[in-house]
This record gives structure tokens, C-alpha cells and sequence, in this order.
């Protein structure tokens, strides 16, 4: 049985060079494909593929969270292997954090790919090689200690995926209808979000945001 791939970035052109090297392989097979990380999650919790090559940097729901509701909803089927062009310790930590078993950065994806693909894929962690082996243990045992306490641990899963939506420009009746939520209850989540960040205006917000990682605003 062929191993079952799900590609989720916001660029075409990676998605279609990442099918084709995959795809050359006749061990792997892949089974969908999305551009943002809401349809990400709504599609793979219908096909659970064995793994999700997931970017970071996407609209509607970036891929770290987009990875914990996966992980959350496939938790024995599904495994996430980041790939990312991002290489700070947050980024790897909170990827770890939210369940990802593998973190690849995309300038060595080519020679990478398939290698992390088959090593995930029969259970090992799998990190890119610019990435020095003993970076999961402290990220993993260790981030307590390098990251005490983030602003971000303040908020529920909805608030951050609030947060994200509120700094990527949609508005509160936007919002409402892309979580199915009335605009009253948007607004509430909203006002409570930035209460527990003590944030009173949106730029800070977004300056919030984009530091923690939680969104590029540049897809």
C-alpha cells in the first residue's frame, strides 16, 4: 500500500512541484491538496491521509494550528511533517508543542522530502538536517525553561483562531460566517481576547500576532 500524502500551502507552484516529487515515487501517492488551513483541516478529517506536508505561513488558519486539529482529530491516522521556510525556536517549539512529528525547512525540501516522508511515516521524528539533532530535546523537555510564559497561552483555541481572522482584515460578520458563529458571539470573543492581552487597538494586535508567530499577513 502506497503511502497517502495531503499537501497544504497557499502557493501553487509548491504544491505542483511537491506533487510531482512525490508523486515519482511510486511508494507515495498523493490524495488532496488545499491552499489555505481551514480547508486543510476540513479535508483531511474526511480523507485521513497517512501524512500532511503542512506550511506554516497560510491564510484562514495558519498550520501550526491547523496541525493540533488535525492531530486532535486523527490522532492514531494522521501525522504532520512541517514544512516551512521558518527556523526560529518558536516556530520549531510550537510546532512540536501542537503535535507535528517531523519539521522541514523548504530550502532543503527537494533533497528532504521524501526521505522525512518515509521516516515519519514508520514513526520517527523527523527534523531537517540545518537543524542540529539535539534541537527536539530542548524544544520538547525544554521550553518551559527557554519560553516561561507567552501572551499566546492566555487564549483558547477559538480566541486564536479569532485572533488570526481579526488581524488578516476579515470582519466580525466575516467571521461569523466562516466559523459559523452569530456576530454577537464574534464580537465577544474578540472583546475578551484582547482583554486577556490587554490590547486596546488593532495595529498592536497584529504587532502581537505576527510575533508569536500566528500569522504572516503576507499570503
Amino acid at each position: 500500500m502506497p503511502i497517502t500524502v495531503f499537501i497544504a500551502d497557499d502557493h501553487t507552484v509548491v504544491r505542483e512541484g511537491l506533487q510531482a516529487l512525490l508523486e515519482a515515487h511510486s511508494s507515495i501517492r498523493v490524495v488532496g491538496h488545499a491552499s489555505d488551513g481551514r480547508s486543510a483541516v476540513q479535508q483531511v478529517r474526511k480523507l485521513c491521509p497517512d501524512l500532511v506536508l503542512m506550511d506554516i505561513g497560510m491564510p484562514e488558519m495558519n498550520g501550526i494550528e491547523a496541525t493540533r486539529q488535525i492531530v486532535d482529530w486523527c490522532p492514531s491516522s494522521t501525522r504532520v511533517i512541517i514544512l516551512s521556510m521558518y527556523s526560529s525556536r518558536e516556530h520549531i517549539s510550537r510546532a512540536l508543542k501542537n503535535g507535528a512529528h517531523g519539521y522541514i525547512l523548504k530550502e532543503s525540501a527537494g533533497k528532504e522530502v521524501i526521505k522525512a516522508v518515509h521516516a515519519v511515516h514508520s514513526g520517527v521524528h523527523y527534523l531537517s538536517d540545518q537543524i542540529a539533532d539535539t534541537i527536539f530535546e530542548d524544544y520538547v523537555k525544554q521550553q518551559e525553561r527557554d519560553y516561561p510564559f507567552s501572551g499566546l497561552d492566555l487564549l483558547s483555541s477559538r480566541e486564536k483562531e479569532i485572533l488570526q481572522l481579526v488581524v488578516e482584515g476579515n470582519s466580525s460578520s466575516q467571521i461569523a460566517a466562516k466559523l459559523s458563529l452569530s456576530q454577537k458571539t464574534v464580537e465577544t470573543y474578540r472583546s475578551r481576547l484582547m482583554q486577556k492581552l490587554e490590547i486596546t487597538d488593532l495595529p498592536t494586535l497584529v504587532k502581537f500576532a505576527i510575533r508569536h508567530g500566528l500569522t504572516t499577513l503576507d499570503s
